[in-house]
């Protein structure tokens, strides 16, 4: 769910063409910002020269990603070329006289003027929260692996100090590849929620996704129904510890993972109780025409452009839904968005700096297994068949999984599932990553100190604790 501008980059393989002219200049690290209307995201390049054949890496400093290398490096005189076809984005730019500043042209979606200076420190953002070592519980690094699959995952499991044995809960990430520590735009949640769970006497197991960090799989190749059986083999290794309560080991999913929690729930009768931080409770098409119209009303756009949206969402959704064959659906998609196009005012594609080849690229997107999976999803098929202890919570603020209609559902689904102990409540003033915020808008998320709201953490620590 976390649909940031810039969040879609991800670990590519690396292609470099050599200069003609003059190429150490563009070596180096550099700096911008792109100005996406609400707020500015950085973007950083780091270009590097071995024997004329150049690379590069791209990072989002704001978004927690750093070392994320483009597929194609062109130099050639006095410009450069950044390309990633993967998530149709390109940044083409001149170099001064001076040798340190490129100024140029950042595609993806949209055209946005992106200048970029030579630096040689990144600022530091400001995380409170983030826990300092040395730690007063145990720290272990841990792997497991899933039998059904062969994955073999990489994690961090906290245990509290002392010899008795603790009850346990696993961490499952949101959607798009994710670490252990669920780090986004320089924030850990995970890492401060297992911090303060494990002060507080139960013990964590938080690991990276499928392909992310040092965990084996193909994240790209994965749907929400293959997350929960990785979720699944944390769950069963946790209670596998001695040191851990067999009969009080759950699992704590956010966005994404709080419907992949009640998904193992509801096969899994082991599972001693489910956390849900935000997690869906109506279908994944009603979820993403929600908090696509939402966040675009939190961001100041216009009416009128968003209906426009919302229909060619719809139809998009329709095609990507009903039409199983990936290379029919992207052609009546293109036929849509050729359609779209002319009816689309030039002041308002010269305002928003629209780009429809870009527009066409993106399609690829849609057309992932785990996209198509999660348009279909719904979570009614789990939650009625959840018996364990249940917490769902969400924030007031959140754009992305709206709170109202969300733990109405989630309410609706464990009541018809005859669960006698579950928990809705909403957090007044927070956003989707439960941090104090002013509008909701993901355009906050970097910006906002807080990781995760104290309240919502003691709640948390509390309903766990008093659990039997």
């Amino acid at each position: 769910m976390k649909k940031l501008f810039v969040s879609l980059l991800l670990l590519i393989s690396a292609l470099s063409i050599y200069a003609q002219k003059d190429p150490d200049r563009f070596t180096g690290n550099w700096m911008g910002a792109l100005d996406v209307g609400a707020t500015k995201l950085r973007i950083g390049l780091f270009v590097t020269d071995s024997a004329g054949v150049f690379s590069s890496y791209l990072m989002s400093p704001d978004q927690g990603v750093m070392n994320i290398e483009v597929n194609k490096t062109r130099i050639s005189n006095d410009s450069i070329e950044i390309v990633s076809k993967f998530v149709a984005a390109n940044y083409k730019a001149v170099i001064n006289q001076k040798g340190d500043s490129l100024k140029g042209i950042w595609f993806q979606g949209r055209k946005f003027p992106l200048t970029m200076a030579h630096f040689d420190k990144l600022p530091e953002l400001k995380r409170p929260q983030e826990p300092k070592k040395p730690y007063p519980y145990k720290e272990e690094e841990v792997t497991f692996t899933d039998k059904k699959t062969g994955i073999t995952f990489a994690g961090t499991l906290t245990i509290p100090q002392g010899n008795k044995i603790f009850p346990g809960v696993v961490l499952v990430t949101g959607s798009g590849p994710q670490n252990r520590d669920e780090e986004l735009l320089g924030h850990k949640p995970f890492l401060v929620i297992a911090d303060y769970l494990t002060r507080n006497g139960i013990a964590v197991l938080r690991y990276d996704d499928r392909g992310v960090g040092k965990s084996g799989g193909v994240f790209s190749a994965g749907t929400t129904l293959d997350f929960s059986q990785d979720a699944e083999a944390a769950f069963n290794f946790l209670r596998s510890d001695y040191r851990i309560d067999s009969m009080k080991v759950g699992i704590m999913g956010h966005s994404e993972g709080g419907m992949i929690a009640p998904m193992v729930a509801a096969r899994n009768k082991k599972v001693a109780f489910v956390v849900m931080l935000a997690g869906p409770g109506l279908k994944g098409e009603e979820i993403l025409m929600l908090q696509s119209e939402l966040i675009a009303k939190a961001d100041s756009t216009p009416q009128k452009e968003i209906d426009i949206n919302t229909q060619l969402n719809k139809k998009i959704y329709a095609i990507a839904i009903k039409e199983k064959d990936n290379k029919k659906a992207a052609d009546k998609m293109h036929a849509l968005i050729e359609e779209y196009w002319k009816t689309l005012d030039p002041e308002m594609i010269k305002k928003q700096n629209l780009d429809k080849k870009a527009l066409m690229q993106s399609i690829s997107q849609v057309l992932t297994p785990w996209f198509r999976y999660f348009l279909e999803s719904e979570p009614s098929k789990y939650l009625v068949k959840v018996k364990c202890p249940v917490l769902a919570i969400n924030g007031s603020k959140d754009l992305q999984v709206p709170p109202e209609q969300d733990l109405a559902a989630i309410k609706k689904y464990l009541t018809k599932a005859g669960n006698k102990n579950f928990t809705t409540k909403e957090f007044d003033g927070l956003n989707h990553l439960f941090q104090h915020a002013k509008t909701g808008s993901p355009t906050e998320y970097m910006d906002i100190e807080e990781t995760f709201a104290p309240e919502a953490l003691e709640f948390i620590g509390k309903w766990i604790q008093t659990l039997k």
